[in-house]
């Protein structure tokens, strides 16, 4: 029971700021988002990591909201819910970030050591890291806080070090030269997935190559000129007619004059470009393993962050790109420029700089993935893992079964480093250890030489992938030592696999692929059972949200104009699974004027209230009632299709669902039907005291959509204790007896009285005439019920009269409605003027009749009709249509007024 003294205060409008951060600030106070492990059924969650110097952008609001409706929800269905938030140390991103800092005040990354550039990597962090997850907290996501990881906090540091130990030595880390994809402006290594291949308009530049000792030319095509300085053969394809004579003579390179053979390999394709081939195996991944193949010379013509290298003779020290233009203007001038032709290609640029990749051959560690690949493949396909939507797992499979070694190490500073230590005089002899000390003694042992000192060791320069730690963090989250000790704690016996996984398709490789892979490497299970897959966020244009096109609003300016429920609301709307979000800030505002709405709602149920008098809340129902048992009927079948839409992860499709419970039958329909009979009068207890139990029940079933305000309005309903929230309340039970046949009763009643109010509408009726409304039901079962139903309609309309009988007629001059069958009768007599209504609909007549009379003639012009275009022609057309049909309707009303 409640004496509801503190509904006196209650504001007239919501003010989203003036709760948010009082809601959040006592749900982290009394720990209701910490878990630990417990006899409950766990259900756990990690966010997928933002970088750590990052902000929030609307991709993360998308997400997180997302995330926290899961975990919410989850939450109040008694599950132990464990959402581990965290970021990530972004070797490319961070490390980019501080160089430019550092260039800022003069200072050049190869000025420093090492650990002096570290120090200034971490001073960054430790200035801007973490700022995201204060600003998840605006959004009113649920994390467990007191569980924040960081992927290069020294736990976390250790067990990507034991990671990368424990695949060593299990055979898939090895070191090689290999072909890799290099970011100039990085000016490191990456893997595939982190290079975009966008297509771009490209010039094809065909190139005389002369041939030795004759008059001859051979003809290239290629795209990358500049490549030109480090050719070591020309290849065509040994069936090819037009150049068998040529197989084995030399040819001349342009510029740099280097006489290189005419080779054969049947890789070439006759019907493209001229059929020649220039080979540049330092430069082109093809022309890599034909040189192999060959035994040709291998030629860097690029240094490491792009310039032309000294080998290359020409244009030392020059851009790439401004080399291509100075070649392409000597090559012109020498006569052996040929022509240029346009075409559309796809150019890979890197994922984090946005420049555009060199293949480059370089040492660098890799990764094995064709065993690891395996029960990867096979649990998602088989369903083990389930894909949300199911779509996905086309494209998971293509990439699996084609998949490629991973190129695991980065020429960066920032990450965790890698545990190779090289003695000797090269770099061919090394061991792979945890600690220095450790490596001392493997070393002294491979070599034979017990006399190694420190000194004599030196470890790898490179970092580890970022997403070779990230893709532990299902697991070394809960358990960092798991691999070490080929066995997970407690916690990791708990929480692992984790359930659901919310993220972008767009990162299904980086990261989603490779935590299942690691996964099943070391644990022999799967890290979750579900991966829900949202679209990306893009403007009314299709592009991507992005600073840089300056087309994305900012997510903490949205949460301050439209509050938090407000704006996460608008976000879910416009986010089926799996399909792309176009964002519409008006979505955000439909948002806040549900939060109004529901605010307005409760205000006025509490204006009902009587001092002095205390009510209690309840779902308990009149049994009479029809609109009681209607309420309830519809809460429980909403109930029931939330459940089917949440086991569907079609979470816009719950939302709208009670969107649409709250809005429409619960503030437009049942408040109304529980109002007073006499105007001014307080509702009657045992209806207001219904109406707050179904809004409480309400607030629940929406409150993992819009958390603040629910919260807000469910702790006003009646006294709770200090730690009561509806964030740990239980989630409604879903009950059998939906009341089917009294929801479709109150259907047609809310169907017939709104029919009834078109007509006081179109009629231009008095919202206060009363009405004498004859219903003629389709039979005589549903004129019983609808009799039963009388006073909802006397409640609702301004009733002089009202008979339900099947053997009613249409009285004279009446105005009429038809509601699945059964008709309604309005008659007009003292409500309008007869007699204007007459003369208005003669005139309504005779001006249609002219205007179809000028439509008639233009279509009965043989000019018109041949000549206008098609649309135009169908238009005039409808025109004369609905023009006739507007006709018929007057006609027979003007009759009916007649008489």
């Amino acid at each position: 029971m409640s004496s509801f003294d503190s509904l006196k205060d209650i504001p007239k409008h919501y003010d989203p700021s003036e709760t948010e951060d009082k809601w959040y600030s006592y749900w982290e106070e009394n720990n209701f988002f910490h878990s630990e492990p417990d006899d409950r059924e766990s259900f756990t969650v990690v966010i997928p990591p933002p970088n750590v110097t990052g902000v929030l952008h609307m991709g993360h609001m998308l997400n997180n909201t997302i995330q926290d409706v899961l975990v919410r929800r989850a939450r109040m269905l008694g599950k132990n819910t464990c959402w581990v938030p965290g970021t990530d140390h972004a070797s490319i991103a961070t490390e980019a970030k501080v160089v430019q800092k550092l260039r800022k005040k003069g200072i050049k990354k190869s000025d420093l050591s090492r650990d002096e550039f570290l120090k200034h990597a971490w001073d960054w962090t430790d200035e801007h890291g973490g700022i995201i997850l204060q600003q998840l907290r605006k959004l009113g996501a649920s994390c467990d806080w007191q569980r924040t990881r960081f992927t290069l906090e020294d736990e976390l540091y250790e067990s990507v070090i034991d990671c990368f130990i424990e695949l060593y030595d299990r055979g898939y880390i090895y070191r090689g030269q290999r072909m890799v994809n290099w970011d100039p402006a990085a000016q490191t290594a990456l893997s595939d997935e982190e290079v975009i291949h966008k297509e771009v308009q490209s010039k094809l530049y065909h190139v005389r190559y002369p041939i030795k000792d004759s008059d001859e030319y051979i003809t290239i095509a290629t795209t990358r000129p500049e490549t030109i300085l480090a050719d070591t053969a020309v290849c065509v394809n040994p069936d090819d007619d037009r150049y068998t004579h040529l197989i084995g003579k030399s040819v001349i390179i342009p510029m740099v004059n280097r006489e290189v053979k005419i080779i054969s390999d049947e890789y070439v394709d006759k019907e493209y470009g001229t059929g020649c081939l220039k080979i540049t195996p330092a430069h082109d991944q093809n022309d890599y393993e034909i040189g192999v193949k060959h035994g040709l010379e291998i030629i860097d013509m690029l240094n490491a962050d792009g310039t032309v290298a000294e080998v290359a003779e020409h244009y030392v020290g020059k851009d790439r790109f401004e080399a291509r233009k100075l070649i392409i203007k000597d090559l012109e001038e020498a006569g052996l420029l040929v022509k240029v032709e346009e075409m559309a290609n796809k150019v890979g640029y890197s994922e984090r700089t946005d420049a555009v990749i060199e293949p480059r051959l370089s040492l660098q560690w890799f990764c094995k993935m064709d065993e690891l690949s395996k029960p990867a493949l096979d649990n998602v396909m088989n369903d083990e893992i389930q894909f949300h939507p199911a779509k996905f797992k086309n494209s998971y499979k293509h990439w699996m079964e084609n998949i490629r070694d991973w190129c695991i190490s980065r020429q960066l500073w920032w990450g965790h480093r890698i545990p190779a230590w090289y003695f000797g005089d090269g770099e061919e002899e090394y061991v792979i250890a945890r600690t220095a000390d450790e490596a001392l003694e493997k070393a002294k042992e491979k070599s034979g030489n017990s006399a190694l000192s420190d000194s004599d060791l030196r470890q790898d320069e490179d970092v580890l992938d970022t997403w070779f730690s990230s893709w532990l963090w299902p697991m070394s989250v809960f358990d960092p030592a798991f691999i070490k000790n080929k066995k997970g704690n407690k916690e990791l016996e708990y929480y692992y696999p984790t359930q659901d996984l919310v993220t972008a398709p767009e990162i299904m490789f980086f990261w989603v692929a490779r935590m299942i892979m690691a996964g099943y490497a070391f644990t022999g299970e799967k890290p979750f059972s579900n991966v829900y897959y949202h679209g990306i966020v893009r403007d009314e244009k299709r592009r991507k949200m992005s600073k840089s096109l300056g087309n994305s609003p900012d997510p903490l300016k949205l949460i301050e104009k439209y509050g938090a429920d407000g704006t996460r609301v608008g976000m879910l709307f416009a986010s089926p699974a799996g399909n792309d979000l176009l964002f519409d800030e008006a979505l955000c505002e439909q948002g806040r004027n549900f939060s109004n709405k529901i605010w307005n709602a409760f205000r006025f149920l509490t204006m009902n209230m009587e001092d002095g008098v205390e009510y209690a809340p309840t779902t308990e129902i009149d049994p009479e009632n029809l609109a009681d048992k209607w309420m309830i009927g519809r809460i429980r079948s909403t109930l029931r299709d939330m459940e089917d839409d949440f086991s569907k992860y079609r979470l816009n499709e719950a939302l709208k669902k009670i969107y649409s419970l709250v809005w429409d039958d619960f503030c437009d329909w049942y408040i109304e039907v529980c109002k007073a009979d006499q105007y001014g009068d307080s509702m009657p207890k045992e209806n207001l005291e219904r109406a707050l139990g179904f809004f409480e029940m309400l607030m629940k079933m929406l409150h993992p959509f819009m958390p603040f305000i629910t919260e807000e309005i469910w702790q006003r309903i009646q006294s709770r204790s200090d730690d009561e929230a509806l964030t740990v309340s239980s989630w409604p039970e879903i009950k059998n007896e939906t009341f089917d046949s009294s929801v479709s009763l109150f259907n047609t009643v809310q169907d017939q009285i709104s029919a009834i109010r078109n007509i006081q509408a179109e009629m231009n009726l008095s919202p206060k005439a009363e009405l004498n409304i004859i219903i003629k039901p389709k039979n005589d079962d549903l004129a019983r019920q609808l009799r039963s139903a009388e006073w909802i309609y006397s409640k609702l309309l301004p009733v002089e009269k009202i008979t339900f009988d099947v053997g009613s007629e249409k009285p004279k001059a009446s105005a009429a409605a038809v509601v699945d069958g059964s008709e309604i009768y309005i008659p007009l007599e003292g409500l309008i003027d007869l007699e204007k209504e007459r003369n208005r609909i003669q005139k309504e007549i005779d001006r249609l009749q002219g205007f179809l009379k000028g439509v008639e003639k233009k279509l009965s012009n043989a000019g018109f009709v041949n000549n206008a275009p098609d649309a135009v022609v169908e238009k005039e057309k409808q025109k004369k249509a609905d023009a006739e049909t507007d006709l018929e309707k007057l006609a027979k009303q003007l009759e009916e007024f007649n008489g």
